[in-house]
Order: structure tokens, then sequence, then C-alpha cells
């Protein structure tokens, strides 16, 4: 119950409530069970709870000297009524623990908090006493317990969202994985810490709050906004689980949600390990049937397409061969359709040399041992296919041999050639080198 003492006052000079029947409904409606006793000892109040748990009737208990004989044991009786008497004289509230008898002869312990009461000289005028089963207690305890375990220091994210969609309540670990102090981050929509993935995130808290807690984590992958003053943004995948959060005090079959607990934890890395698992994986899968494929195929240049054709799969969306001259230069032999998808095919261009400017990577790569990696605007003219971004330029060699050069490319909306993929590049570009070396039409540089 909240509000001034003035109003308290108010409310207990209400027309037709008198101040003892105020009391009274306000004793009842009490959680706690609650009994007093005067300076004699003698009960005062007994609420309604009190007579749930014991089961003696507030009629019954009123007017009785202290405990022994109905609502104790004689032989705990003595020591409780020493215990309240000690109450009534000492500073603050007491807690303890007592054996009290329930009406129909069994015994519960309960925990109690008792404070004396003063009279209008100051001399002890008698002692309250809240107190409810022990277990009902130790269950609040470890409810209050886990909460602060919680938002200690735990080893996941852990935030409560109101029904506005904001942060109420952050732990240490959400902050940090949130990148923000926090208390800068209660209040504030998550849009402003969160530039991708913001949308499916408050998807799934307005999903909780109308139609309760998911029976399974989620992964959420976002985008997270680089500290102020700094640019950058990190992209994340947390494990998330969601909790709707009603109040126990509550009535009702759909009482009004309180908000959601969004518990998380950063995957990313386990993520990331698996996607490249799965990308390896798939990758030498590729290429063991490639092999067996081009085993079959009798011409050089086919067997070499063939290869390509399997390595190309969620790879690259282009591959362009360039066969070596003597002098240096290169002539295209094999390459993917510039315009439309479709096959690795021989190009047929009459043995005329590319007009590769000196810098040209796959120039470069004709001279160099390893791989090639480069980025480029779309369109600039390098006698790539005009959607081309990304480049993998790989010299082709066989018994000490370079006699071409493979290059792979990318479109703008895939990401740069990585370290990894130049090593499954390498190792397909020495199975097209071994598959041209049967073939005489190419030279040696």
């Amino acid at each position: 119950m909240s509000g001034s003492a003035s109003d308290t006052a108010d409310v207990a000079r209400m027309p037709g409530m008198p101040g003892s029947d105020l009391l009274a409904a306000l004793l009842d409606g009490m959680d706690a069970a609650l009994c007093a006793l005067d300076a004699d000892g003698t009960v005062t109040h007994w609420n309604r709870e009190a007579e749930r748990i014991l089961g003696w009737s507030a009629g019954e208990a009123v007017g009785r000297r202290g405990f022994d004989g109905w609502a104790a044991r004689s032989a705990d009786a003595e020591d409780i009524a020493g215990r309240l008497r000690r109450a009534m004289t000492a500073p603050g509230r007491q807690v303890h623990e007592f054996a009290l008898l329930r009406k129909d002869g069994g015994r519960v312990l309960v925990r109690t908090q008792t404070a004396g009461v003063r009279g209008a000289d100051g001399s002890p005028a008698g002692v309250y006493c809240a107190f409810s089963e022990v277990h009902v207690q130790i269950d609040l305890e470890r409810s209050l317990a886990v909460s602060e375990a919680l938002f200690a220091d735990a080893a996941w994210g852990v935030v409560l969202v109101d029904v506005d969609l904001r942060p109420a309540v952050v732990n240490g670990y959400a902050a940090r994985a949130l990148g923000a102090a926090r208390a800068s981050l209660l209040g504030r929509p998550l849009g402003e810490v969160l530039t991708h993935g913001v949308e499916e995130l408050e998807s799934a808290l307005q999903h909780v709050l109308a139609a309760g807690s998911p029976a399974e984590p989620a992964d959420v992958w976002v985008t997270l906004r680089g500290p102020r003053g700094e640019r950058g943004e990190r992209r994340r995948c947390w494990r998330c689980g969601f909790v709707r959060l009603a109040s126990p005090l509550a009535e009702g079959p759909e009482p009004v949600p309180l908000g959601v607990a969004w518990l998380f934890q950063d995957v990313t890395d386990d993520r990331h390990a698996a996607q490249d698992a799965d990308r390896l994986r798939f990758r030498w899968s590729q290429l063991h049937r490639a092999s067996a494929a081009a085993a079959e195929v009798e011409e050089p240049l086919r067997a070499a397409a063939v290869l390509l054709d399997f390595a190309l799969a969620g790879f690259a969306d282009h591959v362009l061969v360039d066969r070596a001259t003597p002098d240096g230069r290169l002539v295209r032999a094999l390459a993917t359709p510039s315009g439309a998808p479709g096959p690795v095919a021989p190009v047929a261009t009459g043995g005329i040399p590319l007009r590769y400017g000196p810098a040209h990577p796959a120039l470069r790569a004709l001279t160099r041992p390893g791989a090639t990696r480069t980025s480029t605007t779309p369109g600039t003219d390098r006698l790539w296919p005009a959607d081309a971004a990304h480049a993998l330029c790989l010299p082709l060699r066989s018994r000490a041999r370079t006699f071409g050069v493979a290059t792979f490319l990318r479109s703008p909306s895939r990401p740069a050639f990585a370290r990894e993929d130049a090593v499954y590049a390498e190792t397909v570009a020495a199975q097209v080198a071994a598959a041209l070396d049967g073939s005489g039409e190419w030279g040696r540089t």
C-alpha cells in the first residue's frame, strides 16, 4: 500500500469506516501472517493468513495469553515468549524461527520478523510478529538470490525488456555484448545500438508478449553499431531465449505481462566454425566428384571445364582460364558465359592475345608462385564480366611449368576472396593444370 502518512490518516477518517474496521481490513488483506501481543503477552490481533497457516481463527486466538498449550507446545512456548519479550525492547526488527502448532495438532516451522511497539510515553507496549512458513520464505529468498546472481555477473546476457520493448534492467554480460554502459542502455530503443537484426529481435519480443515463451532458443544475427566516435560495425550471432514475465500478484487466466526476460549468449565463433566446417566439407566433396567426372572425359580442355564447373558451385560466379603464349601474353581458352549463368566452355579466339595492361592481376599471377587477390569497381576495363568485383588469380603449373592463369570472379553482393578461399582455389588450379598438361597446345613460359 503506497501513499503518505496524511493520505493514510484521511482514509482512516473515511465516513462509515471506523479506524478499527479499517485496521482489520488492512491486516486481513496482507499476504503475510501477522499477530500482535500486548505488554502482558496477550494476543490482540490475528489476521486471516495466520488463520490459514495455523488453523486457529481470530476469535479463538485473540485474548489468549502467549502460545502455550494451543499454538505452541509447552516445551517450545517459554522460549518463544522469551524471544517476544526481548523483541519488545530491542531496536529494529528481529528474525527468528519458531516451531508452532496447527489446530489439527501438526507442527509447522515458521520464520518470523518481530518488532516492538512503543506507547505514547516511549515504554514497551507490545510486539507484533509477521511470519510465514519457512519453505515459503526460502522459496522467496531463493528467487531473489537467483535474480541477484543473474544480474551480478552471469555467464550469459540477461535483459529485462518492458512492454515498450526498451531495456529496463541489463546485466554486465549484456552491456558488454551491446557495447555500452549498463545505465546508458536503460530506456533506449534497441535500434540505437543495433543496425541490422533489430527488426527480427523486436518481432520475437512482441511474439513472446502476445503468445508466451517459445519452446526453444533461437539464433539471431545482429550488427552492432561501432562505439561513438569510432567507425566500423560488428556482426554477431546471439543464441536467444525469451520468457514472458507476469506479476505473481495478478489474478485471472490472462494476466497483463510485465515484459520479457531476454537471455542470450554470443555464439558467433561457434557458428562461424560450423559454417567453415560445412563449407570445407562441401568443397572437398565437390573436388572428389569433379575428379571422378573429369576422369571420364578424354579431351584435356573438356576435362578441365568439368573440373571448374564443380568448383564454381557456391564458390564464385565466373571463371576464366587463359593460356600463356611463348612471348608471355595470355589467350582466353575457357570461360563461363558473361551474360547469363551457364557451364564452363572453350572459347574460340583464333589465338589472338588478350589486351591485358602491364599491371593486370592475371599477368602478375603468371609470374608469382601463389594466388593474387584483388577487388575492383564493377565495369572496370579488365576484360572481365561487367558484374565482377572480386578476383582471385592463380597460375596453372604442372611439372615445374607455368602455362596459364585461372581467374575466379565474384559479384559485389558477395564477400571478397579470403585466405581460405585461396587455399581451395590453389587445389582446383592444380587439378586443372594436371588435366591440361596432356594437351600439346599449352606452351611453356
